[in-house]
């Protein structure tokens, strides 16, 4: 059970220092609240619109929030706010704070807010505060005037990077794309016999030579063999057969005119036109067999028709051996490409490949340019998204500061909370036995009988007139102090305020 007694007296007997805090603390609040000097406040809104011309992937609110916090920095940047602070002369032109002191005032006094979200407007609300009124809307003014400035470089600035990017991106892959193609047309020129794109011709050409060349080495067997029986005959006989002389094409196209011609007269009258055609193609023919002529008597065997013959023979047999190695030749190259078309298509199909992977780069990035153009003709003719000025700064007329009511409470609040702190401390650090229950927690027995101390009248009356002096004390003399202090030493206000300011609560 609590000894409401016992701490009754504790309370009086410390009740002088408690309310020496409490007056301290009230004082101070109240002459700060008094003096405290009026500020004024002003704002201006702002509002971030879209873009009026085209709708682009940098319209979001995400975007439009991000590209605010952007500005805010900038805004707030050492230099900035000196510059401000140094032009339109917020702290006096004799102002003995230094550098980084204004700069604190200048953060300090500067409030920026920013509102928006998912299917709501983006908005910036910039404040500031100043013992002046004129100050705080100039202040103001200037902030919004840097906003909008920074906002149009930005965005200016950002269109023109964007553009000179792309720009560069497609010269560079044009470039690529230029020697590429020279590597493929310089590979192909290289490889131009065993290119896939001509591989059926040549397995066709390879057909074709191939029974060419049978048919050329069938020719040769039967010419050998008319040799060796034109030979043999002339051996047994010693005469050669009229009928053995080996025919040259022209005769045997001539005998073949002659015999479709006998055809033709048995169903076509001699004056028809077919008869007529066929007549002088073998007049042509004869006349080409004539101008052949007949070869010189050679005289190596003593017969001139058979050294005819065997010159014709040698002759013909010479030209198809001609026309095989020629051919045989050409069979060769031919296998050798076909053989390396498989290697030459898998290289020039890498080569195309990267073609066509720079191509699409070329062509996305020439889209890319084209559109960082839209964006760039956008952005400096002031019809893209933008931040335009929905309320300006005024000049207040009525002070937004400080609460003095507030402040004054505060201070009895703070003289309230050390006067309680001081008698919890005082109880806690204060280790001597005062009652009998100290005595049974502390000491584990419990005493048979307490004898109190009895006071007598005149050591009441002597307590109690030095708790009054105290208490007078109290009231009267600190009251002077502090008025002796606030006058002749420091206001208390400012007191208050740099005590605040060096325990870094202010």
């Amino acid at each position: 059970m609590i000894d409401l007694r016992f701490y009754w007296s504790l309370l009086m007997r410390r009740l002088p220092v408690m309310l020496a805090l409490l007056i301290i603390c009230s004082v101070f609040g109240a002459v700060w609240a008094i003096r405290a000097p009026s500020t004024y406040s002003t704002s201006a809104r702002l509002l971030v619109e879209n873009p009026r011309i085209l709708e682009s992937r940098d319209t979001s609110a995400d975007s439009a929030n991000e590209m605010l916090q952007v500005i805010e920095q900038q805004l707030l940047t050492r230099a900035n706010l000196i510059d401000v602070a140094n032009k339109l002369h917020v702290f006096g032109q004799d102002s003995t704070l230094s550098v980084d002191e204004k700069l604190d005032e200048m953060r300090a006094n500067t409030r920026i807010t920013r509102t928006g979200g998912r299917d709501e407007a983006t908005m910036m609300l910039v404040s500031f505060t100043s013992q002046d009124p004129r100050t705080a809307a100039a202040v103001v003014t200037e902030f919004t005037t840097l906003i909008l400035g920074t906002n149009t470089r930005n965005r200016v600035g950002l269109a023109e990077n964007r553009l000179a990017f792309f720009q560069q991106e497609v010269d560079r892959l044009g470039q690529d794309l230029d020697a590429q193609n020279a590597r493929i047309l310089q590979f192909k020129r290289e490889n131009s016999a065993a290119l896939p794109e001509n591989l059926q011709y040549r397995q066709d050409r390879q057909s074709l030579l191939q029974e060419r060349v049978a048919r050329l080495e069938s020719d040769l067997a039967v010419l050998q063999a008319q040799r060796s029986e034109m030979v043999r005959l002339f051996e047994q006989t010693g005469n050669v057969p009229a009928n053995a002389t080996p025919q040259t094409p022209e005769e045997q196209q001539l005998a073949a005119l002659r015999a479709e011609l006998s055809g033709v007269l048995g169903v076509y009258a001699e004056d028809s036109p077919r008869v007529r055609a066929l007549k002088n193609r073998i007049a042509n023919a004869e006349r080409a067999v004539q101008a052949q002529g007949v070869p010189a008597d050679t005289g190596n065997t003593g017969n001139s028709l058979l050294d005819v013959n065997l010159s014709q023979i040698d002759s013909r047999v010479t030209m198809l051996e001609n026309e095989r190695a020629q051919a045989g030749q050409e069979l060769e190259d031919l296998s050798a490409s076909i053989s390396a078309t498989a290697a030459n298509a898998i290289a020039l199909g890498a080569l195309e490949r990267d073609q066509q992977n720079i191509q699409a780069r070329y062509n996305a990035a020439v889209a890319s340019l084209d559109q960082a153009r839209q964006v760039e003709r956008v952005e400096t003719s002031a019809q893209g998204q933008r931040i335009t000025v929905i309320e300006a700064a005024s000049v207040p007329s009525q002070p937004s500061g400080p609460n003095r009511k507030k402040i004054a409470l505060a201070g009895i609040g703070l003289g309230l909370g050390l006067a309680g702190g001081f008698f919890v401390l005082m109880e806690l650090l204060n280790n001597t036995i005062r009652r009998p229950a100290e005595l049974r927690s502390r000491f584990q027995v419990t005493p048979l009988a307490v004898i109190p101390f009895i006071e007598g009248r005149r050591e009441r009356r002597h307590r109690q007139a030095v708790l009054l002096a105290a208490i007078l004390a109290v009231v009267i003399i600190i009251p002077l102090g502090l008025w002796g202090l606030h006058t002749q030493y420091m206001p208390l206000d400012i007191l208050a305020q740099k005590i605040v300011t060096r325990l870094g609560l202010g």
